[in-house]
């Protein structure tokens, strides 16, 4: 099942009762030149799972500050609807190749050259989350409705963006009995900005970090890794999930995973690999020559990683 099979247009712009503008799905649509960027402020999407009582309804926002454009938030990504399946499949222990689990369950029978971790690995009960770059928030709302115990989500501190996600939050979080015990909320957080009162008060509070399409600004992965660091909790369970496209080139986010630098705030790659909106799966590569140049094959596919603290034996070394 296609990745975006599970999006539809909202016009927002007619009346106060939206219909959908498109029956069917994004993912028939659009099969040879993959969308990997969704609606916009006068367009909402409802994003409909057979395992969610109602669809959600994911607004955009509007930002008109040339500053708060240029970091996209304003789209739902490819890569948030990757972490959001992946979310809902490990939590209900969906079967790999079902035809109702979107992209989030992969290939089967994959061999031992691809990495993949197995789906009960992103089983969210349970735990406490924090999302960066959240935009319009998706993988944080399957959290909080799928049994998290505290969700946390945050963008960049621009009003616009912070006030959109709160109403995602408000709009599809309300009055669901899946979500009435969960901790939800919303603030800013600029990456690497680790003496505010938010980043002092939840250093390692965090179980699990979320990040869906951060790593397409190469000047920021450091202060995301950072971030990442900070929050994520000392426990030895503790996993950060990074899926990140290529629709600005490998090599502008591929930095993001070396392993030096990933070392210098703790941190390792535990599981690496590639995804595409079809859900086959393959080996991760630094580089893969002329397919990288390929603007439209290139968008199919996602890079999803899982990263822990850098372990250490008894001794203090680094444990192999």
């Amino acid at each position: 099942m296609a990745l975006t099979a599970r999006l539809s247009f909202i016009d927002t712009t007619e009346n106060d009762d939206p219909e959908d503008l498109f029956a069917g799905s994004l993912g028939v649509i659009f099969t040879d030149d993959v969308t990997n960027q969704h609606g916009d402020a006068s367009t909402a999407l409802h994003y409909t799972s057979p395992h969610l009582s109602k669809p959600l309804r994911i607004e955009l926002s509007d930002p008109k500050a040339a500053q708060d454009r240029s970091l996209f938030s304003h789209f739902l990504w490819n890569a948030s609807l990757m972490l959001a399946d992946l979310i809902e499949a490990g939590t209900l222990g969906l079967k790999a190749g079902g035809d109702t689990t979107g992209a989030g369950a992969g290939t089967v029978d994959l061999g031992k050259s691809v990495p993949v971790p197995p789906l009960k690995d992103f089983d969210i009960r349970g735990r406490s989350t924090i999302e960066m770059g959240a935009g319009t928030g998706l993988p944080s709302l399957m959290a909080a409705l799928l049994g998290a115990k505290r969700v946390l989500v945050t963008d960049y501190p621009a009003p616009v963006v912070i006030e959109n996600l709160r109403k995602n939050v408000e709009l599809n979080l309300k009055d669901q009995a899946g979500a009435k015990d969960v901790e939800v909320a919303v603030e800013g957080h600029g990456w690497g900005e680790l003496g505010t009162p938010l980043a002092v008060e939840n250093k390692g509070a965090f179980d699990r970090v979320l990040c869906a399409d951060c790593l397409w600004m190469p000047e920021q992965h450091g202060n995301l890794q950072k971030s990442i660091a900070w929050f994520l909790s000392d426990d030895p369970g503790a996993r950060a999930w990074v899926v990140g496209g290529y629709h600005t080139g490998r090599k502008g986010m591929r930095g993001f995973f070396d392993a030096e630098k990933l070392r210098e705030v703790g941190l390792e790659v535990e599981r690496l690999w590639e995804r595409d909106c079809d859900g086959n799966d393959r080996e991760w590569a630094w580089d893969r020559g002329a397919e990288d140049l390929d603007t439209t094959g290139r968008k199919r596919w996602l890079a999803v990683s899982v990263l822990r603290r850098i372990r250490k034996d008894a001794h203090g070394d680094k444990a192999e």
